[in-house]
């Protein structure tokens, strides 16, 4: 078999030589996908029964498939995802780099047809949204001062999120006319996702004093 520019994970440069004419090649697969080189074996290609690649391998005469000039199958995808496509028909496992998504995967395992690997990234996708949905819920706390003529026009406008916790009566603050003014302090609160953590997150001291003084009136 004549050397090939390809290093051991099968993904080559642009321009990968033809293999030797002979019974060895016909082991052996080129693949150009999406201009870049791909070289395996029917071996492992074959190891998902009725998958595209399999019925490849199989000159299936109802798959329509072309060569370049060098004899390589063309295959019109990314070949950054289907690096780890071809690596799972290999040794069984999924391995994406940092910068690949499951979702990304998911595409090009349903574009070839492999069921197991479908499976396989399904449920990862659903343990990693699973742990995304029982993160603890943060919360961050205020304490807002108003008169009583105040309170209702407050509350009734509170937006962004912002809902009412406590109400602690502190009693007059001053005499308005012939009438006493009731001062209220108003704890709100807010929830906070992943990201928008920060250091608001837990209730302040003041927050936490008056949840306990409201909860003995």
């Amino acid at each position: 078999m004549a050397e090939c520019q390809c290093d051991a994970s099968g993904h080559g440069s642009r321009r990968c030589p033809l293999l030797s004419t002979g019974e060895s090649s016909s082991k052996w697969v080129r693949l150009n996908v999406g201009g870049t080189y791909f070289l395996t074996t029917k071996q492992t290609l074959s190891r998902e029964p009725k998958s595209f690649l399999y019925r490849l391998c199989q000159a299936d005469p109802e798959l329509d498939s072309d060569k370049d000039e060098s004899g390589a199958y063309l295959i019109d995808r990314d070949p950054v995802y289907f690096g780890p496509v071809l690596n799972y028909l290999r040794h069984g496992k999924l391995v994406l780099n940092k910068n690949l998504t499951e979702e990304g995967a998911l595409e090009e395992a349903e574009f070839y047809n492999i069921t197991s690997l479908i499976k396989l990234i399904k449920e990862k996708i659903r343990e990693r949204d699973a742990k995304i949905t029982h993160t603890p819920v943060k919360h961050v706390y205020r304490v807002l001062q108003c008169q009583e003529e105040e309170l209702t026009q407050m509350v009734s406008t509170m937006s962004d999120g912002w809902k009412f916790e406590q109400l602690v009566n502190i009693g007059s603050s001053y005499n308005y006319g012939n009438e006493d003014q009731a001062e209220f302090l108003c704890v709100v609160s807010k929830e906070l996702h992943n990201h928008s953590y920060g250091n608001n997150s837990q209730p302040s001291e003041k927050a936490k004093l008056l949840q306990e003084r409201g909860s003995r009136i």
